[in-house]
C-alpha cells in the first residue's frame, strides 16, 4: 500500500512540475514585437539621395541574389533598400540594408558571408574592426569576397533593438536581454561594399562614406540605423 501511495506521490509531483514548466515557458516566451511600438518608416524615405558629395548611381547595379535567396530574404526582412553611391572622385559604394521587424530565432538576419557565398562568391578574409563617429563606435565586421575577377571589400553591421552589433556572441546576449523580457527585438543590417583589390584603400572610402551618411540623417532616423551609445 505504501508502494502505492509512493507512485501516486510521484506521478502528482511530475504533474505539478511538467504544469509549472509549461507555464514557466509559456511566460518567458518573447511575444511582444518592439517593431509594434515604433512609428512606421521607409528605407528609400530616411536614406538621403545624396549627402557629402555622394550621389546615386544608375549605372551599377547592387549584386543581385538568386529567386531561392531572394525568397528567403522576403520571409525574414520587412523592407531591403539597395542603392549605389558615387563620389567626385569617381569612387563607388554600394550601400544594402534590410530591416526585419521580427528577430525571433527563426527569423534571424541573413548574414552577407551567407548571401555572398550563395552567390558564387569565396569569402576569403574576415575580421573585425570599428567605425568611430561623433555618436559613437559602431562594431563592424570586414569581409574579402572574390568571384572570378570580381573582388569586394565589405563592411557590415547589425543592429538589434537599440543596440549596434557585430554578429555572433554579442548579437545572442542581445537577443536574450530582449527575450527575457518578453520582448522580440527588430533589426537592421547595414552593409557597404565596393569593387576594389585594395582592402584597406576601400575600408577607408566605406568608413567615410557611412560617416557622411549618418551626418546628414535626422536623429530619429539615424538612431534607427546605429541604435542609441552610451552617455
Amino acid at each position: 500500500m505504501k508502494a502505492i501511495s509512493r507512485s501516486v506521490q510521484v506521478s502528482v509531483l511530475a504533474g505539478i512540475l511538467m504544469v509549472a514548466s509549461a507555464g514557466l515557458a509559456k511566460h518567458l516566451t518573447p511575444n511582444v514585437k518592439i517593431a509594434d511600438s515604433k512609428s512606421l518608416f521607409q528605407l528609400a524615405e530616411i536614406i538621403p539621395v545624396e549627402f557629402g558629395g555622394w550621389t546615386i548611381d544608375t549605372t551599377i547595379i547592387p549584386l543581385q541574389v538568386d529567386p531561392e535567396t531572394q525568397a528567403r530574404l522576403d520571409k525574414i526582412y520587412n523592407q531591403i533598400l539597395s542603392r549605389t553611391y558615387v563620389d567626385p572622385q569617381g569612387k563607388r559604394v554600394m550601400l544594402s540594408i534590410a530591416y526585419g521587424g521580427d528577430q525571433s530565432s527563426n527569423m534571424a538576419v541573413h548574414l552577407p558571408e551567407v548571401c555572398y557565398g550563395a552567390q558564387g562568391f569565396e569569402v576569403q578574409k574576415s575580421g573585425r574592426g570599428e567605425i568611430s563617429t561623433a555618436y559613437g563606435a559602431i562594431p563592424v565586421k570586414h569581409l574579402y569576397a572574390i568571384n572570378g575577377p570580381r573582388q569586394e571589400p565589405i563592411t557590415y553591421w547589425i543592429t538589434v533593438g537599440d543596440k549596434a552589433l557585430t554578429p555572433g556572441m554579442d548579437q545572442r546576449m542581445q537577443e536574450l536581454r530582449y527575450g527575457l523580457s518578453g520582448a522580440i527585438p527588430d533589426a537592421m543590417l547595414v552593409r557597404v561594399s565596393s569593387i576594389d583589390s585594395d582592402t584597406g584603400a576601400a575600408y577607408a572610402v566605406q568608413e567615410g562614406f557611412v560617416r557622411a551618411m549618418l551626418l546628414s540623417m535626422k536623429p530619429q532616423d539615424r538612431a534607427r540605423i546605429i541604435g542609441s551609445f552610451p552617455g
